[in-house]
């Protein structure tokens, strides 16, 4: 994600809602979020849809990573050749013959 530029990536919500359509154009030609304050506060932030999807795909793999780590840390591993073997056999059971 491109880093947020203060002078330029945060404004008030009043702004947003009268430029809308120019904020929107600019995260999309920048790659850079937009943060909307309130009250002189950050309370939104405006993120291009690639972005977003770039994001999600990196929490998730983060998420397995996790997931894997734990489940390694308990134990609950198998061998390749016995993963191999498991695969195979999976295969081998839905293809007719």
């Amino acid at each position: 994600m491109a880093t947020v530029r203060p002078t330029e990536d945060i404004q008030p919500l009043t702004a947003f809602r009268a430029n809308a359509a120019s904020f929107v154009e600019r995260v999309r030609e920048t790659g850079r979020p937009l943060v909307l304050t309130q009250h002189g506060r950050s309370s939104a932030v405006l993120l291009g849809a690639a972005e977003y999807e770039n994001l999600i795909d990196e929490l998730e793999t983060l998420r397995d990573l996790r997931i894997s780590d734990r489940q390694i840390a308990e134990g609950k591993v198998v061998s390749n050749d016995d993963a191999r073997r498991r695969v195979l056999e999976f295969v081998k059971a839905r293809i007719p013959e």
